[in-house]
């Protein structure tokens, strides 16, 4: 009996740690207590290593601060929009709440010299990243949730070796967990060439620094200091040819020249200094350049080090203020409870809400996760669409002909809590009609889901869905 009530105590004990640990987020509370009734012990270990909040350390403040003054002397030198007048083409006269909201990214101010070219799928997107680092004649920054060892790793290993012993810097950041299973020998031949690696939070510091749950998932890749890119595309041979279970990989990159660079740049510095302790200073890391175009691009970075959520706030509030369309493509849709109000609201409030999410998924417990939210979108009004030529793994965001957003960031908690993520907002029209162009040509590969035949679906697919929902958070 003693050891009954023993159990029970500690238990309770685990159930009322996680509860006061997590009382701002209390949907992945329900998710940790579900894990927690199935494994009593082993889900409360599990929490204690992977769940631990993560905390900006004093030294990467103060080094966000240095890394910032850098690229705002370089910023002087350039025109920054400050009044509602000048965004947007005219669109956000009437929009001062977002047009506030975005202002209050000082670390991400919104700059209006820039050339952007979005770039479709692996191909596209691999030629443009290898041409510019041929171009490289200072240094060439990379960060990528995913490094793979294969045909076009080993392409842009080659590339950056023949850069590298030319005299160029060059600096690698990969995740841990992102690249876990590319081998330590293609890291060590880029070092044999004098180029630096970094592994973003190790699997096993991670584990025992409590930090495992927490990922960089940003893809950025900086030359010079006045070419970058960003998006959804890795580097992988998936990304080119696909694989045998997903099949064609369609995705979605953009390719910035201009003043915008400066604030990938900044990012770069801040995740070096974290994961490599070296502080990066230089006026040629924000060098003077020529003013290509006059394209208008906001950089919005989010992660677990911050307060807040500035990609989630941007989404929220565009969403809110929509009046005539939303268009999302994500390859992973599990909403937050407030971007889930925002989509039926819109919708019922006549906006045209249209959402794109794959026929095929890697994860068979998140695309069940995501299907769970269908049958309430289909019902206040939302489009859904699947995408039926293969993987898509685009994450676009449209709003009116306010802007468009193209980056790493899933619509999901975990891009929105957990990663490390970024995303670029355009709000010139070319490139807004740009994306809804690809949007529009998606559609055209996809199947529209209808509300009485979603309804019909199997029992047994109903139960893993609501099943996969209460562990959404976490996923």
């Amino acid at each position: 009996m003693i050891w009954v009530i023993i159990a029970l105590v500690v238990f309770i004990f685990q159930v009322l740690t996680i509860l006061i640990v997590e009382y701002r987020h209390p949907s992945k509370a329900v998710a940790w207590q579900l894990i927690l009734f199935v494994f009593p012990l082993i889900g409360f270990v599990t929490y204690y290593f992977m769940a631990k909040e993560f905390q900006r350390k004093r030294t990467v403040r103060r080094h966000g601060i240095v890394s910032t003054e850098l690229r705002l002397r370089a910023l002087r030198r350039t025109k920054l929009i400050h009044r509602i007048s000048d965004l947007g083409d005219g669109q956000f006269i009437h929009q001062e709440r977002l047009f506030h909201l975005l202002q209050s990214f000082s670390m991400s101010p919104i700059t209006s010299c820039n050339k952007i070219e979005v770039l479709q799928n692996g191909h596209e997107t691999y030629e443009q990243i290898l041409k510019a680092i041929e171009q490289a004649e200072d240094h060439i920054h990379m960060e990528y949730y995913t490094i793979r060892d294969d045909r076009i790793g080993e392409r842009f290993k080659e590339v950056l070796i023949r850069k590298a012993m030319a005299g160029v810097q060059v600096r690698i950041i990969y995740d841990g967990v992102g690249s876990y299973e590319t081998h330590g020998s293609y890291f060590s031949e880029l070092e044999s060439a004098g180029i630096q690696t970094c592994c973003f939070l190790p699997p096993r510091l991670a584990f025992f620094e409590k930090r495992m749950n927490y990922r960089n998932h940003r893809k950025i890749v900086i030359i010079d200091g006045t070419t970058g890119f960003l998006g959804g595309i890795n580097i992988g041979d998936e990304y080119l040819n696909g694989n045998s279970k997903l099949g064609f990989w369609r995705d979605t990159h953009l390719g910035i020249y201009g003043d915008a660079v400066y604030s990938l740049q900044d990012i770069f510095m801040r995740d070096w200094w974290f994961a490599a302790r070296e502080k990066l200073s230089g006026q040629n890391l924000f060098p003077e350049h020529q003013c290509q175009s006059n394209e208008q691009v906001q950089i919005v970075s989010s992660g677990p080090d911050s307060s807040a959520n500035a990609v989630l706030e941007c989404y929220f509030n565009a969403i809110a203020v929509a009046k005539s369309r939303i268009y999302i493509t994500s390859p992973y849709f599990i909403p937050d409870t407030s971007l889930l109000m925002g989509l039926r609201t819109a919708a019922l409030s006549g906006v045209d809400v249209r959402l794109i999410i794959p026929q095929v998924c890697d994860s068979q417990i998140v695309m069940f996760a995501s299907l769970s939210y269908v049958e309430e979108l289909l019902e206040a009004g939302v489009r859904i669409y699947r995408y039926q030529k293969g993987f898509i793994h685009s994450k676009t965001l449209i709003v009116d002909r306010l802007l468009a957003s193209i980056g790493t960031a899933n619509i999901d908690m975990r891009s929105f809590f957990s990663n490390f993520e970024l995303t670029a907002i355009l709000f010139n029209s070319g490139s807004i009609e740009q994306v809804e162009k690809d949007f529009r040509r998606d559609l055209q590969a996809s199947e529209e889901l209808r509300l009485s035949s979603f309804k019909s679906r199997p029992r047994l697919h109903k139960i893993g869905e609501a099943a996969s929902r209460l562990l959404s958070p976490l996923l």
